[in-house]
């Protein structure tokens, strides 16, 4: 990075790295999203603006495996109102199709913008004026057009990692033509699926000054591309994980603990109310109620990742599971037979991979989702081609992975009738169908979506 600054700058959120304050030393961050850009970052000599995800944190420019990391400071006011308050009690109800009541506040949204600006102030510093910035997900919808005021040359990206909702329900909104204005400000605008794509264009089309051209939006002369780039997974990592003699050990021991002669469905997910846990579990109740011989063969194993705490909705969330999960092994289960092991806790790298492994049926039923990595998680690392996957039709990845089963999350009876399929189904249909996706997923990785978006940025 020269003085006069970086050539392509990251923004997002959080920085791609964590505080471990027992050694006192920053640690890279798991997760596709950081394995794809961090050999882009040192590539370029890139700069990753973010925050440190702790109020009145604030540490001095710092470098890191490679990466020029900037942080942003949010005080303990700035978290309250613009990230547990607007991001995710307005902005993340009402894209996941308002399956929760958004709350509007103007005392979250003047934080949001304020929050907003301070993230484009220190790309503006960290950015040549002909640079690209590439902005990723809801929290900053404002900084493309901030940061084209303050850098003017510069290419600006964005990208949505969550849903971008019907335009009846973002309508709603009262600040919706002040949101699409700052997306707007960018010169690449793109989203998990093609639903949301139209969705963005419809509402920018009626609520701002944004005309179509072809499929993307012109404004005040300014050709703005819309683009469908379905996130993905780093493959590779998954199946050579799933190749470890210790991960499969552990494997083997998780299926001996549960129930070896059980058929095992797993369904890992962070708890939070978007991702229909307690509605598949309720589809489990009836599973048992209908088909009592089939469903005592089989084991539910559910992993809840802690989420948002700090929320009472998702307090409220976690005590409904909880409870369900106790109706059903307490009017289920029987001596040597527990028919959910729930384990609310963050599994590493290795053992959720183990946990993928051992599991015959994998379980993706939320009920609005940007794309649901999980399942293309569980798809990398079925190697022998086994393994049956039942996907909600509402998660962004339905629209690639045609061979999983798709089901509507909220048909309680269908979804129990599905169960019974999945312990059911012929092998040889089940192998067909697994081995179609894990091309999908193989061909489609992390890095082939973070290449398609920089070529989009760079025409």
């Amino acid at each position: 990075m020269t003085s006069a600054g970086s050539e392509f700058v990251v923004v997002a959120n959080r920085l791609p790295v964590s505080r471990d304050d027992e050694e006192d030393r920053w640690v890279t961050s798991p997760g596709g999203l950081v394995s794809a850009l961090v050999p882009i970052l040192t590539e370029r000599d890139g700069v990753w603006v973010g925050w440190t995800g702790a109020a009145d944190d604030a540490p001095e420019p710092f470098d890191h495996d490679g990466m020029h990391l900037r942080p942003v400071a949010l005080s303990s006011d700035d978290v309250e109102a613009y990230y547990l308050g607007f991001c995710n009690n307005t902005l993340w109800p009402l894209y996941h199709n308002a399956i929760r009541t958004p709350a509007y506040h103007r005392h979250w949204w003047r934080p949001y913008q304020a929050v907003n600006a301070r993230f484009a102030a220190e790309v503006a510093g960290a950015i040549t004026p002909a640079g690209i910035a590439w902005v990723h997900d809801y929290q900053l919808q404002l900084v493309p057009a901030q940061l084209r005021e303050l850098r003017p040359a510069a290419t600006i990206g964005f990208f949505l990692h969550i849903p971008f909702p019907p335009v009846e329900l973002f309508a709603y909104l009262p600040w919706r033509s002040e949101l699409l204005e700052g997306l707007l400000g960018a010169d690449v605008l793109a989203f998990q699926t093609r639903q949301s794509v139209a969705n963005f264009r419809d509402a920018a089309i009626r609520y701002s000054d944004a005309n179509p051209i072809g499929d993307d939006l012109e404004v005040d002369g300014r050709r703005i591309r819309l683009q469908w780039a379905p996130i993905s997974i780093d493959s590779e990592a998954f199946e050579a994980a799933a190749g470890q003699s210790t991960v499969i050990e552990n494997a083997a021991r998780l299926r001996e603990q549960v129930k070896p002669s059980s058929k095992l469905f797993l369904g890992v997910d962070r708890l939070d109310y978007t991702k229909g846990i307690d509605h598949r579990l309720r589809a489990l109740q009836t599973f048992h109620e209908r088909y009592p011989l089939e469903a005592r063969n089989t084991v539910l194993l559910q992993l809840a990742v802690p989420s948002r705490e700090e929320l009472i909705q998702y307090a409220q969330q976690r005590e409904r599971i909880e409870r369900l999960v106790g109706q059903i092994n307490g009017e289920y289960g029987q001596p040597g037979y527990t028919p959910v092991v729930y384990m609310y806790r963050h599994l590493d790298f290795a053992d959720l991979v183990a946990a993928y492994l051992a599991a015959d049926v994998m379980l993706v039923t939320p009920l609005a989702d940007g794309m649901n990595l999980v399942a293309k998680e569980y798809i990398a690392s079925r190697t022998s081609d086994d393994g049956l996957l039942v996907l909600s039709e509402f998660a962004g990845a339905a629209a690639e992975l045609e061979d999983a089963i798709q089901i509507n999350p909220l048909n309680l009876d269908g979804l129990a009738d599905t169960l019974l399929y999945a312990v059911t189904i012929p092998k040889e249909d089940a192998v067909r169908r697994m081995r179609s996706l894990r091309r999908t997923v193989r061909d489609n990785d992390v890095y082939q979506w973070s290449r398609n978006c920089l070529e989009a940025l760079e025409k």
